[in-house]
């Protein structure tokens, strides 16, 4: 049973959030589109593919340095490094910047250099980091656990909430279910459900909801007709060469086309993109 009653998250306490980001309105009219690659890998990279997505028309730049992988072996990412070079994305474009925070101890260093703070999925009830990036006055991109509920996301939500940080950016990215052809299941339900219980924006990852390239056109599509506020994509200049999860990015042509589709979406739900 979900209860938000009385809770800071909670549609009876306001109707809805929208969050200011240098212009950027993340819970309004529009939908924004934050879009990079899963993983920083050079200045080149990411400084090619920001030019790229804020020509097709996203918004925000994503792009992740600090990279909590299932094995030990697999491309952690650079560090302090690819904050550097996400920086140099930015001057050069104006983008402002999405990356994931996953150590309390690097809260700080990345809110130097990033706009919004993202906590990963494995990271939702990490309490102590929650506490941290309660206390930092940037906005926090909070994506729900593999096996979480709403329930849970909604009180993980609770804890930047109630430590005085009122911009969280609730973000669905699947869950983990029987299903094997793709790599999560997109839960598309959870859009509609967090509307009617709470005020905080919430947008769609359909990369790793998918977990494939071929899959993320419709999936974002559907996303746009459930309600969401945004969508985060992956995008990589060359998706088979790329460090980290390139079967579920898109190339930079590919996101163009669908940026220019999904206007069409927007706008037969009264939005625009």
């Amino acid at each position: 049973m979900i209860i938000v009653h009385s809770l800071a998250a909670s549609k009876e306490l306001k109707k809805s959030t929208v969050i200011n980001l240098n212009g950027v309105k993340i819970g309004g009219k529009e939908i924004v589109v934050m879009a990079g690659p899963c993983a920083v890998e050079s200045k080149k990279q990411i400084v090619e593919t920001a030019k790229a997505v804020k020509n097709a028309g996203a918004k925000v730049l994503r792009g992740g340095v600090f990279k909590p992988r299932t094995s030990p072996y697999s491309f952690q990412g650079l560090g302090k490094k690819g904050l550097e070079y996400l920086k140099k994305a930015k001057e050069e474009t104006g983008l402002p910047v999405v990356t994931e925070v996953t150590d309390s101890k690097t809260v700080k260093l990345v809110s130097k250099y990033c706009d919004i703070l993202q906590i990963g999925s494995r990271n939702m009830q990490n309490f102590s980091l929650l506490k941290e990036v309660s206390r930092i006055n940037k906005p926090v991109l909070l994506k729900r656990g593999m096996s979480a509920t709403l329930n849970e996301l909604l009180n993980s939500a609770e804890y930047i909430l109630s430590g005085g940080n009122h911009r969280v950016i609730l973000c669905e990215r699947g869950i983990r279910t029987f299903e094997t052809y793709t790599k999560n299941t997109l839960d598309l339900n959870v859009v509609p459900a967090a509307k009617e219980l709470t005020h905080l924006p919430i947008i769609v990852d359909p990369s790793h909801g998918t977990g494939r390239s071929s899959l993320v056109s419709s999936m974002s599509k559907a996303a746009i007709a459930a309600g969401a506020d945004g969508l985060i994509i992956e995008v990589h200049p060359k998706p088979k060469h790329a460090l980290s999860d390139g079967q579920q990015a898109l190339t930079l042509e590919q996101f163009s086309a669908l940026m220019q589709n999904l206007k069409k979406t927007a706008k037969s739900v009264g939005r625009t993109i």
